[in-house]
């Protein structure tokens, strides 16, 4: 009979996750006075509306975009502005279109697999089961019939969808779409019209200025000084507003950056580029800067000195994370450890919950000495559509949960920060071997081997380069100690430690004679003063036997 088991497939290697490739810090514009926020929120309001401008120039483009016209909607930009502003805000309009093309080209995707998966489970017959990791027939006729209806509206969405694409079009909200459906439920958001109106107008101001290496402090627009002072230069139309020389204005307020503050500083003392971004958090009241820029000089660590002082394998999970310590040989040391998280509430308390387990991670793994952490390279980007699970709903809310792409830029960061290496792996089979090979064996009679902790087990074998599958303890008599461990070991730099120990000459005892005996071959290594074994100056000389 043929073997009917479904082929494993090829197993990627770990490889080296690389670190972030920027900073971002923020710090409080406090104490600022009424001119100064004045004078800001003229300066956004007109900044966003160039930037709007911008955005739907850039939008008309579409794939007749070139250098061309780029340098063109620059020049209109900067008799309104400066060649600074007009710098950032195009830029900025690049990354808003280009970051729209590569939603809709996933949105894309996503559509053609729901029609796939639709087109092949109508194609079984109704109540056929699925096998192999596949789904099967839908359940009734009624729900075929419903599907069949489903098909025909991801069919026009998709062409819909391509046709844009083929064009060139793409949607893009100023402010966000989330924030402009909210106009429409201002009861259900608990705001009303006026502080929703605030929202909107701050979350279309423009004050970004990017960084340039070479200029003072690192940047000409909003230029910060080590002292914390901060100047903007004011576009063209606002220039009565300045308050010192060559049309800049300086705030009140002055920044401080308590967290890599010493980083920030060197930075600018060196002239190197800072961008700058000021913003309005309307709930608040608050005025902020952020300070960010790039970071390229992250040391290469490699795969096998990460490996050298053992890692901490993480198994990610939709409320918990699972860890266990794993040393250079891939064993399992200590008692796994879980840090819990809650992915409720607010995205800012979802965040902070998540950096409150790793920070918990990374001072553990900081306490054992681990050089890096095993985690597993996920993105269930097929695992979460509706069409393929069906009606196990409550299984896709559970893939969805899992935050993988939150959790893996996170990482990386702190990690960088700390010094600990990340080591990706692939997440085939690792919670089913797992489970397999050492669930059983690492459970005792007062702690109880979750199956999580066991898939961290794999993870962590297999960041290492070792088999996830325990090795099978060979027959009795193919072991080396056929009749049990010795009492008595040798010394670490002696030759044949494994064989037996050498046999001292002349009898032992009166009753047996020597060289005979069930311990014949290793009577000098018995209970006796004096033996070969026993290393040290500390040694009795044998009694005589007769007296």
């Amino acid at each position: 009979m043929a073997d009917q088991r479904r082929p494993l497939r090829q197993i990627a290697r770990p490889f080296v996750a690389d670190g972030p490739t920027g900073v971002s810090i923020r710090d409080r514009l406090k104490q600022l006075t009424a001119d100064d926020e004045k004078v800001l929120r003229l300066v956004g309001a007109h900044l966003g509306m160039l930037a709007s401008r911008d955005l739907a120039r850039r939008c008309r483009d579409g794939l007749e975009h070139s250098t061309d016209t780029w340098a063109g909607r620059k020049r209109d930009l900067t008799a309104l502005s400066s060649s600074r502003w007009a710098g950032s805000i195009t830029a900025s309009t690049h990354d808003q279109w280009g970051l729209s093309r590569r939603a809709q080209h996933a949105h894309q995707q996503s559509l053609d697999a729901g029609i796939r998966m639709i087109r092949y489970r109508l194609s079984l017959p109704v109540g056929q089961k699925g096998s192999r990791g596949k789904p099967g027939g839908y359940r009734s006729s009624h729900e075929w019939f419903n599907k069949s209806r489903r098909l025909a509206i991801l069919e026009e969405r998709y062409e819909q969808i391509r046709a844009e694409r083929d064009a060139g079009r793409v949607s893009i909200t100023r402010g966000g779409r989330r924030l402009l459906g909210t106009r429409h439920n201002l009861t259900a958001a608990n705001l009303t019209e006026a502080q929703w109106r605030a929202q909107w107008e701050a979350a279309r101001w423009f004050l970004t200025a990017d960084g340039e290496s070479g200029k003072r402090f690192g940047n000409e627009t909003i230029r910060v000084s080590a002292d914390g002072e901060i100047s903007i230069k004011l576009p063209a139309p606002l220039a009565e507003h300045a308050n010192t020389k060559h049309g800049r204005y300086v705030l009140a307020a002055k920044v401080t950056f308590w967290h890599r503050g010493d980083e920030w500083r060197d930075r600018i003392q060196a002239n190197r580029a800072v961008a700058y971004r000021i913003h309005l958090d309307t709930a608040r009241g608050r005025w902020y800067l952020d300070a960010s820029w790039t970071r390229k000089d992250f040391p290469v660590v490699p795969l096998a000195t990460l490996r050298a002082h053992g890692v901490i394998a993480v198994d990610t999970n939709a409320d918990h994370l699972a860890a266990w310590r794993l040393d250079e040989h891939g064993n399992p040391s200590g008692t796994p450890r879980r840090f819990n998280y809650q992915l409720s509430g607010s995205a800012s308390h979802r965040d902070a919950q998540l950096r409150h387990a790793l920070t918990r991670l990374l001072h553990w793994a900081k306490q054992t000495g681990v050089k890096a952490v095993a985690i597993e390279d996920l993105d269930f980007t097929d695992s979460t559509t509706r069409e393929k699970h069906g009606r196990r709903k409550r299984f896709r809310q559970l893939i969805s949960g899992i935050p993988t792409g939150r959790l893996r830029a996170r990482l990386l960061s702190m990690c960088a920060e700390a010094g600990i290496g990340v080591i990706a792996v692939d997440p085939a089979y690792t919670s089913l071997w797992g489970a397999q090979h050492w669930q059983a064996p690492l459970t005792s009679n007062t702690h109880k081997t979750s199956r999580h902790a066991a898939a961290s087990v794999a993870i962590g074998r297999r960041a290492l380069g070792h088999r996830i599958r325990r090795r099978t303890t060979p027959p009795r008599a193919h072991q080396r100690d056929v009749h049990g461990h010795r009492t008595a070991q040798a010394r670490p730099g002696d030759r044949e430690s494994e064989e037996n120990r050498p046999r001292a000459p002349g009898p032992r005892t009166r009753s047996v004679r020597a060289g005979r005996g069930a311990n014949a071959v290793n009577q000098n290594t018995q209970d006796r003063s004096g033996c070969s074994a026993e290393h040290g100056v500390w040694q009795q000389n044998s009694l005589p036997l007769s007296l």
